[in-house]
């Protein structure tokens, strides 16, 4: 009869008690060692995952910039004059009653 042993799988970190009584808790070189037969493959994978996070992040650092400007164009619009904000519009819109 086979034995089946419950396995909680981390990508990174350590723990140096991975047996904990009713499964294994393996986390980062273990795990990659686990899945792959190879104890190198979580330096490996790295530059590769590195790479890919830091375009990623390029791209959304732009789109959040623009948003950002999107949406500071439409307050200044909506409820600033002179660039001061006109307290009161700003209020009616958040807390006034629905015209609808």
């Amino acid at each position: 009869m086979l034995e089946i042993i419950a396995v909680n799988g981390c990508c990174y970190g350590k723990d140096s008690t991975p047996d904990k009584g009713d499964y294994f808790k393996y986390c980062g070189q273990l795990f990659w060692e686990l899945i792959s037969g190879d104890a190198e493959l979580y330096v490996k994978i790295i530059e590769p995952l590195d790479e890919k996070a830091r375009q990623k992040d390029e791209a959304f650092k732009e789109a959040y910039s623009q948003k950002v400007n999107i949406l500071t164009e439409g307050f200044l619009t909506q409820f600033c004059e002179n660039g001061q904000i006109d307290w009161n519009r700003l209020i009616k819109f958040v807390s006034g009653k629905n015209t609808i």
